[in-house]
């Protein structure tokens, strides 16, 4: 399987006998799948099973599926639905005996929704069956080409994906190879500081400042931040490898790889480490930004 992205667009059009249709599907980034669905009259019999074509093809993103439809020859007739007239007619009239307000106009109750509905005369049921099943056909064929669409910005993704990983994984490298964490070093750093801590006061206790040499000691290993780092490396890169909808667990390492590059900065008591650690905060902010779009 391939990564896709969360944005696209596509079209589909059709026609059945006197029916026209153009079904239009777009999805934007969301963290999960939400399929709004708009229908003309006539055709909202077939929402149900259209959210679920899209909900089986979408795993993530806000999708919006567009259906319009035109009837040729087709003139409008308004239907009145006379029960319901009825009733709202005594409902408000009873109302406006007791409170003493101004009776209903008949403007306003029609306006009423329910009571009066535009329908396009001459309806053919089996012809509108035929629309209907016309359009879920057409929808098919946007919902491909939209996955499609997907799937070639997801390769792209991918693409930068991996090149910030790399870059992340020669920076752990580098950190790795410091000249700053060699034995001699963090001796002479460790040295140094507990030199300042004896320069700081006279008397000092000697088991305070055993405690304060292994408290310094501990700061400056930062081997466990590091085999982290490569550990959520190759975790991403097996993700991406694996495809399909693997955005919400890239977005939780990427989430890790900022955890452990926090805490090597927090932990470097070098100029070079620190600078490492900062570039790495670069690298794995531009990652997650582009799993952003991921689905």
């Amino acid at each position: 399987m391939t990564l896709s992205s969360m944005t696209g667009f596509a079209r589909a059009s059709g026609a059945s006998g006197a029916y026209r249709w153009v079904f239009e599907v777009k999805s934007v980034n969301a963290k999960g799948l939400d399929l709004r669905l708009r229908t003309p009259p006539g055709f909202d019999r077939i929402e149900g099973e259209a959210r679920a074509r899209l909900g089986r093809a979408l795993a993530r993103g806000t999708c919006f599926a567009t259906l319009s439809a035109q009837r040729e020859g087709a003139t409008l007739q308004a239907r009145v639905n006379k029960e319901a007239l009825a009733a709202i007619v005594n409902a408000v009239r009873e109302a406006a005996e007791g409170t003493g307000l101004a009776p209903p106009t008949l403007d306003g109750i029609l306006a009423i929704r329910g009571i009066v509905d535009v329908v396009e005369s001459g309806d053919d049921e089996p012809a509108l069956a035929a629309a209907c099943a016309g359009a879920l056909a057409s929808l098919d064929e946007a919902i491909a080409a939209l996955v499609a669409m997907r799937q070639a910005e997801g390769a792209a993704l991918a693409a930068i994906l991996s090149e910030r990983l790399a870059a992340i994984a020669a920076l752990t490298k580098a950190a790795d190879e410091s000249p700053a964490r060699r034995p001699e070093a963090i001796a002479l750093r460790l040295a140094q500081s507990v030199a300042a801590l004896l320069e700081a006061g006279r008397g000092f206790d000697e088991n305070r400042l055993y405690q304060e040499a292994v408290l310094l000691a501990a700061k400056a290993d930062i081997r466990e931040e590091l085999d982290r780092l490569k550990t959520h490396v190759e975790a991403a890169r097996e993700l991406i490898r694996s495809g399909g909808p693997v955005g919400r667990r890239l977005d939780f390492l990427a989430q890790e790889l900022a955890r452990e590059a926090n805490t090597l900065c927090a932990k470097a008591n070098d100029a070079s480490l620190t600078a490492i650690g900062l570039d790495l905060r670069v690298q794995i902010e531009q990652l997650r930004e582009q799993i952003q779009n991921i689905e």
